[in-house]
C-alpha cells in the first residue's frame, strides 16, 4: 500500500497530478480544493494517498492530511459514493466542512458537492454521524504531537482548559483531551460557553475518556431538544 509520497510536481491536469518520486512519475488524483491548494510545476510536494485497486484498475488518491483521506476512505464506505463522489465532497466543502456538516446533521450542505443529490447526501450524514467524533479526534492528536516552534521572545499564553465535573481528578491526558474535545466544537461552530459546560459535565460523566468519547458525548447533550 502506498501510504504517502514525496517528490517533485510534475505536471498538472484537470483532476489529478504526477509526482516524480525519485525518478518514478506516479499519476494522483485529487480534489479540486487539493489541486487549487499544491505549489507549480518542478515544486516539492508532499501528499498522504490512498490507492484504490478493481480488476481493471489502479487508482492513487491524494490528500493534503490524514485526516482528509479518512473521511475519503469513510465516504467511499457509503453506498452510492465512489472515488469520483467522495473528491467532490471533499473539494467542495474541505476535510472540517465534511466533519461539521455530518456531525451536525446538515445533509443540504453535503448537496453543494457536484453530483451528489439529497438522498445520498442524507446517506452519508445517516452513516457516518457516529464515526464524525473519531475523525474529528485526530486532528487534535496530531496537534498534540506536532508541536509549532515557538520563538523565544513571544510570550506563551496558558492554553484554556475545561473545568472539570465536581470531584473528578484530572490527569494531563484528561485536560489534553477536554481541550481538543473543546476545540473540536468550536470548530463545529457551538458557543465556547455552551461548548465549554458540554465537555466539562461530558468530562464529570466519564472520566479519563478520550477525546473522541468526549465529542460524541458533548454533541449529544448539545443536541436540540423535544
Amino acid at each position: 500500500m502506498i501510504g504517502r509520497l514525496r517528490g517533485r510536481l510534475e505536471y498538472r491536469g484537470s483532476d489529478h497530478i504526477l509526482i516524480d518520486v525519485q525518478g518514478v512519475g506516479y499519476i494522483v488524483h485529487c480534489s479540486d480544493r487539493t489541486l487549487a491548494a499544491l505549489p507549480g510545476p518542478g515544486e516539492a510536494v508532499s501528499l498522504f494517498t490512498d490507492l484504490l485497486v478493481r480488476e481493471d484498475l489502479m487508482q492513487l488518491f491524494g490528500f493534503p492530511s490524514l485526516m482528509e483521506k479518512e473521511w475519503h476512505r469513510l465516504l467511499m464506505s457509503v453506498q452510492g459514493v465512489g472515488a469520483k463522489a467522495s473528491l467532490a465532497i471533499l473539494g467542495a466543502l474541505g476535510a472540517d466542512g465534511v466533519g461539521r456538516a455530518i456531525a451536525l446533521g446538515d445533509w443540504k450542505s453535503v448537496t453543494v458537492a457536484k453530483g451528489i443529490g439529497p438522498k445520498t447526501a442524507q446517506r452519508v450524514v445517516l452513516d457516518l454521524k457516529d464515526k464524525a467524533p473519531d475523525v474529528m479526534a485526530m486532528a487534535g492528536a496530531r496537534t498534540r504531537n506536532i508541536p509549532e516552534p515557538v520563538p523565544e521572545a513571544d510570550v506563551i499564553e496558558p492554553v484554556p482548559s475545561v473545568a472539570p465535573g465536581p470531584g473528578t481528578a484530572v490527569g494531563q491526558t484528561d485536560i489534553s483531551a477536554q481541550a481538543d474535545a473543546l476545540s473540536a466544537l468550536s470548530n463545529l461552530g457551538y458557543a465556547p460557553a455552551d461548548a465549554a459546560a458540554a465537555v466539562a459535565e461530558a468530562a464529570g460523566a466519564m472520566p479519563g475518556a478520550h477525546e473522541a468519547d468526549l465529542i460524541r458525548a458533548a454533541l449529544k447533550l448539545l443536541a436540540p431538544k423535544g
